[in-house]
């Protein structure tokens, strides 16, 4: 601890629908520290979504800065984003998003084609990366011939394919029961117990015991952090 990765100062997002402004995050500034387990927690609407996607690069503030690793994202062009999230971040999210039409190793594969890294050693890193969460007889099945639980495992291999260092998790528990709920906890746990940062949001409370730190948003502001 005490090593940010992530540093948002100030960080506002407006939404504006004709002369009309919404803001979704209020004045954000706080830290994720390198190998920390930290989850946002919130009611609907608090802009928990909003920050993730800042916080991963998908957008851009309205105001104020986010660094990763003491670089302004707001030097970068959309491509050197782009290239960023490719290298250093990993996506999880509520429903999978896996391509049904790929098999499961097919779609481990795919930000690796992103990357331009070769078809054998794209093979070969999304089993080594597959084994880990799967048994090898699901590797070649579609995503719809396995369980909520196991394509949600196949998310997290795929968000592990080029090894980043950063997770970002949304709601990646909201369509389990409550064991593979924990499952995929426990795993983002070992993760970050293996150097990864983790960032998840989540409803279940219950998942918040595994994590470092609590952040609460409520109408886009910070209203408390709580450290286990």
């Amino acid at each position: 601890m005490g090593d940010a990765l992530i540093r948002l100062d100030n960080v506002w997002k407006v939404y504006r629908m004709g002369k009309v402004e919404y803001p979704a995050l209020r004045g954000i500034s706080m830290n994720v520290e390198r190998s920390e387990f930290l989850c946002i927690v919130g009611p609907s609407g608090s802009g928990k979504t909003t920050l993730l996607n800042i916080m991963g690069a998908l957008d851009r503030p309205t105001k104020g800065e986010i660094f990763i690793e003491n670089i302004p994202l707001s030097t970068l062009s959309d491509d050197k984003l782009a290239e960023l999230r490719n290298r250093r971040i990993g996506f999880v999210f509520q429903t999978f998003n896996l391509l049904s039409h790929l098999t499961v190793v097919e779609n481990v594969e795919l930000p690796m084609v992103a990357l331009g890294i070769p078809t054998r050693r794209r093979r070969e890193r999304a089993i080594e990366v597959l084994s880990r969460f799967l048994p090898q007889e699901t590797f070649y099945k579609r995503p719809l011939e396995l369980s909520g639980g196991e394509q949600q495992r196949v998310a997290i291999a795929r968000a592990l394919a080029n090894n980043p260092d950063i997770i970002l998790a949304d709601e990646p528990t909201g369509n389990l029961d409550s064991a593979n709920a924990h499952l995929i906890a426990k795993i983002f746990r070992e993760l970050r117990d293996e150097g990864k940062t983790i960032v998840m949001i989540t409803h279940n409370i219950e998942l918040t015991d595994y994590a470092d730190r609590i952040v609460k948003l409520r109408d886009g502001q910070i209203m408390e952090i709580i450290k286990r």
